[in-house]
């Protein structure tokens, strides 16, 4: 069963953002999706294991972004 959780990234500014935001959570172990929405800020990430928000923050970390 797939968990879903809800993050809201803050300093994205253009598409590029997204697509570093994307890939560098898409690859944190278990995730299956990553939806980012860049007006907002809001990151969905769907998982098949409970999401790991240390790991979620790093690679946002990792992207030069930053959780709210």
């Amino acid at each position: 069963m797939s968990q879903t959780a809800t993050f809201t990234v803050t300093g994205m500014t253009c598409q590029h953002c997204v697509a570093s935001v994307t890939e560098e959570v898409g690859e944190v172990p278990g995730v299956t999706g990553v939806d980012v929405v860049l007006e907002t800020g809001a990151l969905t990430v769907t998982s098949d294991q409970p999401v790991d928000e240390a790991a979620v923050r790093g690679a946002v970390e990792e992207a030069g972004y930053a959780l709210a």
